[in-house]
């Protein structure tokens, strides 16, 4: 028994020291692969910024073009609008004046 009681301490630390080296080496190869990961990440962001103009451009080109299309369809309603306000009014003023005869 007291083989036991003086060999698994022993044992016991040898273990708690090969986890502790595995867990330095695991930490150590998690910092070297952040490290690449963010290099990716920096190349993938400045081929992004490169796209940026091109980005800037279509949402420009968009904005004119819905621009001209609210102008355009602003402008055939307002001119139906006065096509059939105009008839009502001339229906309006007829009855008017056939209740004034």
């Amino acid at each position: 028994m007291s083989f036991l009681s003086e060999f698994l301490p022993i044992i016991i630390y040898v273990l708690l020291i090969v986890i502790l080296i595995i867990g330095i080496v695991l930490a150590i190869k998690c910092l070297i692969t952040l490290d690449k990961v963010e290099k990716v990440v920096d190349n993938v962001n400045e081929k992004i910024k490169t796209l940026d103009g091109l980005f800037h451009l279509i949402d420009t080109t968009t904005d004119k073009i819905v621009l001209i299309t609210d102008k355009v369809i602003e402008g055939l309603t307002s001119m139906l609008a006065s096509i059939f306000t105009s008839k009502k009014k001339k229906k309006i003023d007829e009855t008017k004046k056939g209740e004034e005869k």
